[in-house]
């Protein structure tokens, strides 16, 4: 089964979350930490502990590599076991890297992160250097083995700076998201959506009907959602007939045992309650 077929089966039969292990060591209770001999592995074990509760209630997972960077050698050593985890549990996974270089270096990046210790299924490219930096990951999208989704309308307060300029008669992330489209047409599962998908944050209300119309056969990563500002009534309005989407949370799950609704919880149990909170919040509207 294709990559992007797989994904959409998942939706349809777990729902739209995607669970963001974007771990700052921070989140970590303190005494669970406290049982570890480095930041590294504690931030491991306490994915996995997530993971273990959550495989059966989301779609997927994304992995900032930001947080795991920021722990120096021991981080990149968690993130690396981590993919491996979620690897072997037959996850589906998407490592937000953000890469957008051109040539040979995007080559590597292609390498490092289809195959290897920090093998994924999807990752997050940047296109705003041109499409030419999207070219050396299409070997590797062509077969249906990997996907990606390329930076198209982000959430963040400054988007506008670059992506709202109009540009023959459009925004330069509808621009953009024309020519995202247009690459990814050859790559088109059963499903009818593309391996090569787009993010798109679910608090960009007033493009939302516009994007999904001239994206029709793009499949998206959804940021923004609960402590970003985004509702369930944003998502569904990117979604066609209940699917063409994940969305993803972090905080919201990550420190949802400090949410008074889920007193008295473990903190992967809490993870779990919100899952189920968010994905119910979402098909509601679907």
């Amino acid at each position: 089964m294709k990559l992007i077929d797989r994904l959409f089966d998942r939706v349809s039969s777990h729902g739209h979350v995607c669970l963001g292990l974007d771990t700052d060591y921070t989140y970590l209770p303190e005494d669970f930490a406290a049982g570890f001999s480095s930041q590294g592995e504690a931030v491991y074990e306490f994915n996995r502990r997530i993971i273990d509760s959550t495989l059966d209630v989301v779609a997927c997972y994304k992995v900032q590599i930001a947080y795991y960077e920021a722990l120096g050698v021991q981080g990149i050593q968690a993130y690396a076991k981590t993919l491996s985890y979620l690897r072997g549990k037959g996850a589906i996974v998407i490592a937000d890297v953000k890469r957008g270089d051109i040539a040979k270096t995007a080559e590597m990046y292609a390498v490092a992160h289809y195959s290897g210790d920090f093998e994924v299924d999807f990752i997050t490219l940047s296109p705003y250097m041109g499409m030419e930096t999207i070219a050396p990951f299409l070997p590797w999208i062509k077969d249906s083995r990997k996907g990606a989704f390329a930076l198209v309308a982000t959430s963040n307060p400054g988007a506008s700076d670059i992506q709202g300029l109009i540009c023959d008669g459009i925004s330069v992330s509808e621009k953009v998201g024309e020519m995202i489209s247009n690459i990814a047409e050859e790559y088109t599962g059963e499903c009818g959506y593309s391996p090569l998908g787009a993010v798109v944050g679910c608090t960009n209300r007033e493009q939302t009907a516009r994007i999904r119309e001239r994206l029709k056969n793009i499949f998206f990563l959804i940021p923004a959602y609960g402590a970003q500002g985004g509702k369930a009534q944003d998502v569904a309005a990117y979604l066609k007939d209940g699917n063409g989407g994940v969305v993803n949370s972090s905080r919201d799950i990550l420190l949802a045992c400090k949410s008074p609704a889920f007193e008295g919880m473990s903190f992967n149990e809490a993870a779990r309650a919100e899952c189920l909170r968010m994905r119910d919040d979402i098909l509601q509207y679907c």
